[in-house]
């Protein structure tokens, strides 16, 4: 029996073969394959999902802590575009696998670490995702609670506003991630458009009202020295990939609605470095005018937004809020709720995951957390980014260099199937995540050793890249051409339809 189509490099489960899997307990509606009208996402939808997650407040500050550390604003720039460059390589990779066989990210662990070891990279994932999930969700409540303190006097009078704030915002945040990737999709369709024309008209704000640019973009870098430098680019290189470095590995949850590979590789390739990049200039820029407007440099928006008319404050809240639920549901919940319906898939929906996933991040109090937000923030990134470093690593070598490109996509949803290895754990891929993890750590205990800690997540990927590539030499899950019963339909202007199966 044929199990799969492909036509024009998407695959899907034939009806046969979707119906014999779908009692399996690796099955439910959320977690199975898409099917071809499914793949209904166009690259205008990965470039506004993108914009709409990089405009937050986050990414309008994350130059401040490099030149607070001595880098001057083109050096901050640079830093942030080259780390976008990186980090949008595994991006990609691990899109291929998500367009091409329409799975979510936690079927796709199952195929590198086993159908009960998938666990072990989708909740290491969901816990960074809650973690950010809840900072997120607090800096939101900041921001909002600071802007109608702004707006009405007698707010900040009121016992519990802030918590006020947070419970409301949880509850939008979670009303939204319900709906699923969806709901995402359509609501950053709305804010790509409405936070980019914001973000021009204060920097012309910024720019008319302040004469020019401002000092700061006329202040020189601190660092004497090409070392000088370096000691501070690489861990803020390293910070910089970490912001993303969580969407690297669960972008196929997103993927997986694509309609083709270029309409994805495009839009992502155009819209995450450039976003990113001109959205962090204009946080430079836009402060560096605040000096000359107000005799101080205001980095955080909100606080700049706290001194207009109460109408413009009023446009600036609902527009921090549609950019803040628009990342903390696109990229801080979609992972974790996929990785909690993984763990019983016929009786946890993805619904209650995000559900589940919300009350985890306040158990994390994230106002306790963001009490410290410079040390936090940085050490968070850096920390995390060298666990999912090798998680990367291990998707990319075993999609691409251990399996080329080709599986058996109904075998991912058998208990028993091909992918269950050693009772549903793969050990090559405990191994390498073990190894990948272990090597950058060093650097932290060994000073000689530091460079490996300050590029955690470099190392951590190319090494478990390495380690499992060698692991998985000659396994029994990898297929051997015509071993997988599939139909290949060509378009009528290459081939007439042909058939290549067992």
């Amino acid at each position: 029996m044929k199990t799969q189509i492909e036509h024009n490099g998407i695959v899907v489960l034939t009806e046969e073969a979707a119906q014999e899997v779908s009692g399996s307990p690796l099955w439910n509606d959320d977690l199975r394959p898409t099917t071809r009208q499914e793949h209904s996402w166009k690259g205008i939808n990965f470039a506004t999902l993108w914009i709409g997650m990089c405009l937050c407040i986050p990414s309008y500050t994350m130059a401040s802590g490099m030149i607070a550390l001595g880098m001057n604003w083109w050096q901050a720039v640079g830093t942030i575009f080259l780390g976008n460059v990186i980090v949008l390589i595994p991006i990609l990779l691990n899109s291929h696998a998500g367009t091409k066989f329409g799975i979510p990210y936690p079927v796709f662990a199952r195929l590198w670490f086993g159908d009960k070891g998938a666990h072990i990279p989708t909740l290491a994932r969901a816990l960074v995702a809650a973690g950010w999930f809840g900072i997120n969700t607090w800096i939101g409540t900041e921001a909002i609670d600071t802007l109608l303190m702004a707006s009405f006097s007698s707010w900040g009078n009121l016992p519990g506003h802030t918590a006020i704030v947070f419970a409301l915002f949880w509850i939008l945040n979670i009303s939204v991630a319900y709906r699923g990737p969806e709901g995402i999709k359509k609501l950053s369709a709305v804010a790509a458009p409405v936070v980019g024309i914001s973000s021009i008209i204060l920097l012309i704000w910024a720019f008319t009202n302040a004469g020019g640019w401002g000092p700061i973009l006329e202040t020189p870098s601190k660092f004497e020295t090409t070392g000088e430098f370096l000691k501070v680019f690489f861990p803020s290189l390293t910070g910089v990939i970490g912001f993303w470095a969580t969407l690297a590995l669960n972008i196929p949850d997103f993927c997986r609605y694509a309609q083709s590979q270029k309409s994805q590789m495009v839009a992502q390739s155009l819209s995450l470095p450039i976003t990113m990049t001109v959205f962090s200039f204009i946080g430079i820029a836009v402060t560096s005018a605040t000096i000359v407007i107000f005799g101080q440099a205001i980095w955080d928006p909100v606080q700049l937004l706290a001194k207009f008319p109460p109408f413009v404050i009023l446009l600036g809240t609902i527009i921090i809020v549609i950019s803040s639920v628009t990342i903390n549901v696109g990229a801080n919940v979609v992972a974790p709720a996929r990785a909690i319906e993984n763990l019983y898939p016929k009786r946890i929906t993805f619904g209650i995951g995000a559900i589940i996933t919300g009350l985890f991040a306040i158990l994390l109090q994230p106002w306790y957390i963001m009490s410290n937000f410079g040390n936090y923030i940085f050490g968070w990134l850096g920390t995390y980014a060298a666990l999912l470093g090798p998680i990367d690593g291990i998707a990319i070598a075993d999609y691409w260099l251990v399996r080329r490109r080709q599986l058996h996509l109904k075998e991912l949803y058998k208990p028993n199937g091909r992918y269950n290895y050693a009772n549903g754990f793969n050990k090559n891929g405990v191994y390498a995540l073990i190894v990948g993890v272990v090597i950058p750590v060093l650097g932290l205990f060994i000073p000689p050793l530091r460079f490996l800690w300050d590029n955690a997540w470099t190392f951590g990927l190319f090494i478990a890249i390495g380690v499992y590539t060698y692991l998985m030499k000659n396994d029994q899950s990898i297929l051997k051409e015509g071993e997988y019963e599939q139909i290949t339909l060509f378009d009528s202007k290459h081939n007439s339809p042909t058939e290549i199966a067992k």
